[in-house]
């Protein structure tokens, strides 16, 4: 694999001291959980899954939750502490996790949760495929979740939107936190909730 992730040459061992040396700091290491959390949904796809940090921490508050990744380090430290959610190693863009066991057709969720910069991280090129494919998986009124950086040589919010507008997705809410801070062109960080909608 040669995609922007894997030049940050980050192991999932590594990624998870990271992210305790931070707990440890006092940093509050659920805010998309959180944020995840308040709409009134039950089952969750967690893509772009990492160490499983959301994933994990939304199954503990009840959530019927599955993760996809295509980094295998990231999958198996997910795997090692939560074996009992459903893991997939796969790309974003051509996954498919089916409805019954065997078929073509694609599960449903309530919520597909893109957190830690997933959408500056694929490769470049394959984002209106990830939407799509993101789109697919979600129920009829289900809800995409994305969180990243706005930064030089990232997808832009304009670009974004389009593309999720492509793919069938409706923006409802945008934030510059997951902790809902209001959101302001200036801003440097974008939380967007987009809907998909089959009208």
């Amino acid at each position: 694999m040669n995609t922007p992730w894997c030049k940050t040459n980050v192991s999932g061992s590594d990624y998870d001291a990271r992210l305790s040396q931070l707990e440890r700091a006092g940093h509050d290491m659920h805010g998309e959980a959180n944020f995840v959390a308040s709409f009134d949904i039950h089952s969750v796809l967690d893509a772009g899954c990492g160490t499983g940090r959301v994933a994990i921490e939304l199954a503990r508050r009840g959530f019927e939750v599955e993760g996809v990744d295509r980094d295998p380090s990231m999958l198996n430290a997910a795997r090692e502490k939560a074996p009992e959610i459903q893991w997939h190693l796969a790309d974003l863009a051509t996954f498919l996790i089916p409805a019954t066991h065997g078929g073509r057709e694609a599960r449903g969720f309530d919520v597909i949760v893109m957190a830690g910069n997933v959408m500056i991280f694929l490769d470049a090129g394959t984002e209106a495929a990830v939407l799509v494919n993101m789109a697919r998986h979600l129920h009829t009124e289900g809800l995409l979740i994305a969180g990243f950086q706005l930064q030089t040589g990232g997808i832009q919010l304009a670009s974004y939107d389009r593309l999720a507008s492509q793919a069938g997705l409706e923006l409802i809410e945008r934030w510059s936190t997951w902790d809902r801070q209001p959101w302001h062109p200036s801003s440097q960080y974008a939380v967007s909730v987009h809907r998909r909608s089959d009208s």
